[in-house]
């Protein structure tokens, strides 16, 4: 009994019964943890965008890698990323059409990728466990429709140059707004090594030889300008098997005899059988376990 209550009882000369000897049972608990968000940007990759099949409509998914990495690392996600946007979109363009959005995704109310995601992080500051970027592919695309191999890597250089000006834009803000949450950035399978197999493409198997070292080089770029920001780096082009040799065989049960790079790119995504760049569910595990290896989480 407090001192004071045992006061009050002899001041008032016992004229109120006597307290209940039994304690009291406790109604106080622990306070349950802060909630720790994942705000995710980009393009169709981190939306889950998945092509129509099996009578299924288009659209995006929540088998997409950022729900994957949420779940396991116990985060609310707040997928601000929209289909088909490039790297200047993120931080130029306003809105996003609801078509475009991620599955539960906030209505971005006039505002940037960029702009949604620092007002997100501030608003979380101390409460953020990943941040992620995933921004590129949308700006490297064309060049798969080049001519010949010269205006290629013409179109993929110039596509470089045009990435590494926008995340110098898009970094420091999410850096400074995220403080020392990690940020990763992101980069993709290299699909083009699907045309390998595909008849969409009149010399497929030269369009996949230069991608290798197309990708390599545009992996390095990302990689450094993630770097300059204090941002990690997850290579996903090797993570799913793109540096293989292409000379090492492997009997893949459409295609036959393929290089392997080429069997793992048709396991992955949708490339080879729909000529869609998009991951399947597994090529969204395989990057989920990426990005979790680099994170630690």
């Amino acid at each position: 009994m407090p001192l004071i209550v045992a006061l009050l009882v002899v001041l008032l000369g016992g004229c109120t019964p006597a307290p209940d000897s039994t304690p009291p049972t406790s109604t106080t608990s622990s306070a349950p943890p802060a909630e720790r968000v994942y705000v995710s940007l980009g393009d169709s990759y981190a939306t889950g965008f998945r092509p129509a099949e099996a009578g299924a409509p288009a659209g995006a998914t929540r088998d997409g890698f950022a729900y994957l990495v949420a779940s396991a690392a116990q985060l609310r996600l707040i997928n601000l990323a929209c289909s088909g946007a490039t790297s200047a979109q993120v931080h130029e363009e306003p809105g996003c059409a609801p078509g475009n959005r991620a599955p539960d995704a906030p209505d971005p109310a006039g505002r940037t990728q960029l702009d949604a995601a620092v007002q997100t992080l501030r608003e979380y500051r101390g409460r953020v466990g990943l941040v992620t970027v995933v921004i590129g592919g949308n700006d490297l695309a064309p060049c798969a429709g080049a001519p010949d191999a010269s205006a290629a890597v013409a179109c993929a250089s110039q596509a470089v140059t045009e990435v590494r000006t926008n995340l110098a834009a898009i970094l420091p803000a999410l850096r400074a707004a995220a403080g020392d949450a990690p940020i990763v950035g992101l980069t993709y399978p290299d699909v083009f090594l699907g045309a390998w197999v595909s008849p969409e493409f009149r010399d497929g198997q030269s369009l996949a030889r230069l991608s290798v070292p197309l990708f390599r080089n545009f992996n390095s770029a990302l990689r450094a300008e993630y770097g300059r920001f204090g941002a990690r780096f997850v290579d996903v082009t090797a993570a799913t098997g793109a540096y293989g040799p292409l000379t090492e065989l492997t009997l893949d049960p459409t295609y036959g005899q393929v290089p392997a790079p080429v069997a793992k790119v048709c396991a992955l995504t949708y490339f080879c059988a729909h000529t869609d760049v998009h991951p399947t569910p597994a090529g969204h595990q395989a990057i989920a376990t990426a990005v979790r290896t680099v994170t630690g989480g």
